[in-house]
């Protein structure tokens, strides 16, 4: 079902070889998957001994059946499949489907899943309400914080869905002021202001649906339109209007369509629906975390991912991609490779692109979008690049490989994909959050099945016993007299 036809192009079929290529090499390199005792399990007898260190690390916070990432052998794992075969076989959509319900669709099943996912593309409301704010001013990732609140509208019965109250003399909410006939300030005698009556307890009349802010319709409408979203960023900051999706496109399609104004090849197609596939999960990252993090307190699914989206827009999660391009460029020439790899190292400063808090082997998303890039390489927008990077990747595996488990990460060949395809370099990090919803989505939807608000605790390295000092008895020095 999600495979590419065979009856397409030469040219996509050359892709499909190139693909099939990579997944044979990365599955035979992989090797047999064993997982890690200490992270995969039945059941979880709670509560569980782990040494933790510092950011969590080592820290076993909830038990998922979404992902698994295994460190050790470098392989990756959605729903008990390889990420890689489902690279070859699947599509983002299919994946999506896989990540939030556990199992693969029938074709029933998908199509049915699909229709929701085109019905929700379709965004007006929520593009007008994200228009009156200066995106092209904003950075993309807080544009797209912004258009993903926005997006939640009339589903909860805490906001809207209570009906409109009751007309009074409160003041409107779009007033800064209120003009008063005497000019002194009347004191707290005269401070009257009626608030809004809002109901307390749930309405009678509120559709059932309306109550489950992280209920799975909630999912595809988030899955759904952080692409239309996006879209709307990229062309606002090129100066041009929003347009509208294509039901009759896939996802990946629909994106590159909407971001560009024109229809994009079908292998342009499927080499993004591959890098959506390979970024949709990848554990208890910082982003998931935060978002299950928001979830916990019941706070609903629009600001959970928020919560991500924010996580992602850190430096030391997303955009990564975009500083290895910025360094390829920085290097230029192939022929330059060696004598940066060695100042680098010398001076130890951090190679964009390589390492992993999790991989101690080889990428397995590198693994594949390497040689995607190798397919894009001809393209004017990379061709040199391309060359500096595989140079750059030889350099510093023979350096760091053996020796510190250092090698190419996912995000080392993306932003050579990302750029071929046409994507701007501040957009990179939004076509990640893109991706990610799909994971931030399933593990809040199965977390909540069986909720407990996280609630870790600090080791507290302060001072005790202090006394009290008055104001007056503090010198500037910071001691007391």
């Amino acid at each position: 079902m999600a495979k590419p036809r065979r009856n397409q192009s030469a040219k996509h079929t050359t892709l499909e070889q190139t693909i099939r290529k990579a997944t044979r090499q990365a599955l035979h390199d992989i090797g047999e998957s064993t997982p890690e005792a200490a992270w995969v399990g039945n059941k979880v007898q709670w509560p569980v001994t782990c040494t933790v260190g510092p950011g969590l690390e080592g820290a076993i916070a909830c038990e998922s059946s979404v992902g698994y990432v295994n460190g050790a052998r470098g392989n990756l794992i959605y729903r008990g499949y390889d990420v890689v075969e489902l690279c070859e076989s699947s599509t983002f959509e299919e994946v999506a489907f896989l990540l939030l319900y556990g199992d693969l669709p029938t074709r029933r099943e998908f199509e049915s899943f699909n229709q929701r996912l085109v019905q929700y593309r379709f965004l007006p409301h929520t593009l007008r309400m994200m228009m009156s704010s200066p995106l092209e001013q904003m950075h993309p990732m807080a544009a797209l914080r912004l258009g993903t609140i926005l997006l939640r509208q009339r589903l909860s019965w805490r906001d809207q869905d209570a009906g409109e109250p009751e007309e009074s003399e409160a003041i409107a909410a779009d007033e800064d002021t209120v003009p008063s006939e005497e000019s002194e300030q009347q004191g707290e005698s005269r401070a009257e202001y009626q608030f809004r009556l809002w109901p307390a307890d749930k309405p009678q009349n509120v559709r059932k649906s309306a109550d489950n802010s992280a209920g799975i319709q909630t999912c595809l409408r988030l899955i759904s339109g952080i692409a239309t979203l996006t879209a709307a960023i990229a062309r606002i900051r090129n100066e041009k209007l929003p347009i509208d999706p294509d039901p009759s496109l896939g996802y990946a399609a629909n994106l590159l369509y909407m971001m560009h104004g024109i229809r994009p090849s079908p292998e342009e197609a499927r080499i993004l629906d591959i890098a959506l596939i390979l970024h949709a999960d990848h554990g208890m990252n910082a982003s998931t975390f935060a978002a299950m993090v928001v979830a916990s307190t019941m706070a609903d699914i629009y600001a959970s991912v928020t919560a991500g989206i924010g996580a992602l827009s850190g430096p030391l999660h997303g955009g990564a991609n975009e500083a290895v391009i910025e360094q390829l460029q920085a290097i230029g020439d192939p022929s330059n490779v060696k004598a940066w790899v060695v100042k680098t190292l010398r001076n130890k400063q951090k190679v964009m692109g390589f390492g992993h808090r999790v991989y101690k082997a080889y990428d397995p998303r590198a693994r594949i979008l390497g040689p995607l890039a190798k397919h894009l390489s001809g393209h004017p927008s990379i061709a040199g690049m391309y060359q500096t990077a595989t140079t750059l990747e030889k350099e510093v595996v023979a350096a760091l490989g053996r020796k510190k488990a250092i090698f190419p990460n996912v995000d080392f060949y993306s932003g050579l994909v990302y750029q071929a395809l046409g994507i701007p370099l501040p957009m990179f990090t939004p076509i990640f959050a893109v991706s990610r919803m799909a994971g931030w989505t399933a593990r809040v939807f199965e977390y909540l099945k069986n909720n407990r608000i996280f609630r870790p605790r600090a080791i507290y390295t302060g001072p005790m016993d202090l006394a009290y000092v008055p104001m007056n008895q503090r010198n500037e020095t910071g001691e007391n007299t």
